[in-house]
C-alpha cells in the first residue's frame, strides 16, 4: 500500500513503528497533489513549507521517544471557510480573496496541540452556498471518480482531496447537508455532528443556528478519530456544550438495534439505482438481527421552505459584515459611503450569495417577518418533534443521502421533484441539530458512489459511526 493511500490508524500505526517518517508521509500527499490537483482543484491554497516544518517536529518526539497522540503527523486538508492562523481564507469569494486569518479555528487550535499535520485550504461553494462547488469564485472542483461530474458541495473540495487521496482526512462544515452529500457523491465518510457539539469559533458564519464542522475521512473509525478530537465545549462559543459520557461508548449489539426508515425518504423521483443499493443496505442489516420499522415524519414536506427561510435570513444577517470597510474587497475610489458598500458587495459577492442575501433581507423585513421567518421557525419546531416522537421508539434512522449520485459539471436539473428530495435527504438533520453521516454502501453501473445516511439522537455520534462500521 501505498504512503498516501493510509488512512490514519494504518499511518500512526507506520509513523510508532518507524517504518516510514511524518516527513516522508507530507511529502507523499505534497507531491500527489502536485502531480494530481490540476485535475482536480480541490485545494485553494498549499502550506507546503509550515505541513514539512510541522512534519519534522513530529519526527524529532517520535526520535525522542516521545508519546504522540494518533492526529499526529497525520496531513489533512481544511474547507476555505474554516479559519488557520497565517493563511488566507477566502471563503471561495473575491470579497475575501486575499483575507489573511488572524487566528486559529478553536478545531484548528485542538488539531495542531495534537500535532496535525495541515497541508492546505480547499474548494466550496462561495461562502458555503451550493451544492456542487461549481459557485466558487475561482474554479469547480470535479470529482475524482469521474471528472466530469461533481464532487457535491459545498464541501466538494474536502470531499474530492479525501477521495483522491490528497490527504488523509478533511474538515468540511455542514450547515444542509454540505458534508454528507459530497461525502456520497465521492464515496467517503461525512459526518455532521450534533449542534454545538463541535465549537463553531473559527468558521466564518452562513447560517449560525445550522452551521457545523465535522470531519471527511476514509473510514467511519477515522470520523471518530478526528471528531473525538475536535469536540467539546468552548467558552468561546456560547452554543457549544461539553461531550456527554454516552458519546464515549464501544460498540453495539446489532440485535437489539431499532431502526426506522422514514416513507417520506422513499417517494417518486429517486433514481432507481439509487434506491435499489440503499434498500438492499437496509436489508443486510436486517438479516444480521436488527428491528427495522417503518416510520413516519410528517412534516417533511414543509422542509425545503423551512430551512431556505432560515437559511438566507441568517445569511443575510450574518453577510452583512462584508462592507468594504473592515476587511476584505474594499472599492474606496467612490464618492460616497453607500457607493463604498454597493459597489464592493457587487463586485465582492457572486450571483448564488446576492440571491440569499436578498431572499433572507426580505423574508426578515417589515411586514413580512411574522409571514416568512416567524412561520419558518414554528415548522422547524414541528419538524424537531416530529423526530422526538420518532426517536422514542427507533435507536437510528436510516435514508438515502442523496437520491441521485453525482450529476455532471454545467448541468442544470430539470426535475424539480430530485433537487428537492436532494435538499430533503438532508437539511432536516441541521434544522433539529441532529448528528447523521454519510457511509458509502455501493456503486452505480457507471461506478459512481451511493452513500447511506444514518441519523442518531443527539450527541450519539459514536453509535451512528460504530454502525458505519458495518457497512465497511
Amino acid at each position: 500500500m501505498e504512503l498516501h493511500e493510509l488512512a490514519i490508524i494504518q499511518a500512526h500505526k507506520g509513523l510508532l513503528e518507524k517504518k516510514f517518517s511524518a516527513l516522508e508521509l507530507t511529502k507523499a500527499f505534497l507531491n500527489r497533489i502536485e502531480k494530481l490537483d490540476k485535475k482536480i482543484s480541490a485545494f485553494l491554497t498549499i502550506t507546503e513549507d509550515s505541513a514539512l516544518l510541522e512534519a519534522k517536529k513530529i519526527d524529532d518526539l517520535i526520535s525522542a521517544g516521545k508519546n504522540i497522540s494518533i492526529l499526529a503527523g497525520i496531513p489533512l486538508a481544511v474547507k476555505d471557510n474554516i479559519l488557520v492562523e497565517g493563511v488566507k481564507a477566502t471563503c471561495a469569494s473575491k470579497i475575501l480573496e486575499n483575507y489573511i486569518a488572524p487566528y486559529d479555528a478553536t478545531c484548528i487550535k485542538k488539531l495542531k496541540r495534537l500535532g496535525a499535520v495541515i497541508l492546505g485550504k480547499t474548494n466550496l461553494d462561495e461562502f458555503a452556498m451550493g451544492a456542487s462547488t461549481e459557485n466558487s469564485a475561482f474554479f469547480p472542483t470535479k470529482n475524482p471518480h469521474d471528472l466530469t461530474r461533481v464532487p457535491g458541495g459545498s464541501s466538494g473540495g474536502s470531499a474530492a482531496a479525501v477521495t483522491a487521496d490528497l490527504c488523509c482526512y478533511s474538515l468540511g462544515s455542514d450547515t444542509g447537508g454540505s458534508i454528507r452529500q459530497p461525502a456520497s457523491f465521492c464515496g467517503v465518510v461525512g459526518l455532521k455532528p450534533t449542534y454545538g457539539a463541535v465549537s463553531r469559533y473559527g468558521l466564518v458564519a452562513f447560517a449560525s443556528s445550522l452551521d457545523q464542522i465535522g470531519p471527511i475521512t476514509k473510514t467511519a473509525e477515522d470520523a471518530k478519530i478526528v471528531f473525538n478530537a475536535i469536540s467539546g465545549k468552548d467558552p468561546l462559543d456560547s452554543t457549544s456544550v461539553e461531550q456527554e459520557t454516552r458519546n464515549k461508548k464501544q460498540g453495539i449489539n446489532i440485535k437489539e438495534l431499532r431502526i426506522g426508515i422514514p416513507k417520506e425518504y422513499f417517494v417518486k423521483g429517486m433514481d432507481k439505482e439509487v434506491e435499489k443499493i440503499i434498500r438492499q443496505s437496509i436489508e443486510k442489516i436486517e438479516k444480521m438481527g436488527a428491528k427495522i420499522e417503518e416510520i413516519s415524519l410528517p412534516h417533511t414536506k414543509y422542509v425545503i421552505p423551512a430551512y431556505y427561510l432560515i437559511n438566507t435570513s441568517e445569511a443575510s444577517a450574518n453577510l452583512a459584515r462584508y462592507d468594504g470597510i473592515k476587511y476584505g474587497l474594499s472599492k474606496t475610489g467612490n464618492k460616497n459611503l453607500l457607493d463604498v458598500y454597493l459597489q464592493s458587495r457587487k463586485d465582492g459577492f457572486g450571483d448564488e450569495v446576492k440571491r440569499r442575501i436578498m431572499l433572507g433581507t426580505y423574508a426578515l423585513s417589515a411586514g413580512y417577518y411574522d409571514a416568512y421567518y416567524l412561520k419558518a421557525e414554528r415548522i422547524r419546531t414541528l419538524i424537531i418533534e416530529d423526530f422526538n416522537t420518532v426517536f422514542k421508539k427507533v435507536d437510528v434512522i436510516l435514508t438515502p443521502t442523496t437520491p441521485t449520485p453525482a450529476f455532471k459539471i454545467g448541468e442544470k436539473i430539470t426535475d424539480s421533484l430530485s433537487m428537492y428530495l436532494c435538499d430533503i435527504f438532508t437539511a432536516s438533520v441541521n434544522l433539529v441539530g441532529l448528528p447523521a453521516v454519510s457511509v458509502p454502501v455501493g456503486f452505480t453501473k457507471s461506478r459512481l458512489p451511493v452513500g447511506l445516511q444514518i441519523i442518531g439522537k443527539p450527541f450519539e455520534e459514536n453509535k451512528i459511526l460504530e454502525i458505519s462500521k458495518i457497512y465497511e
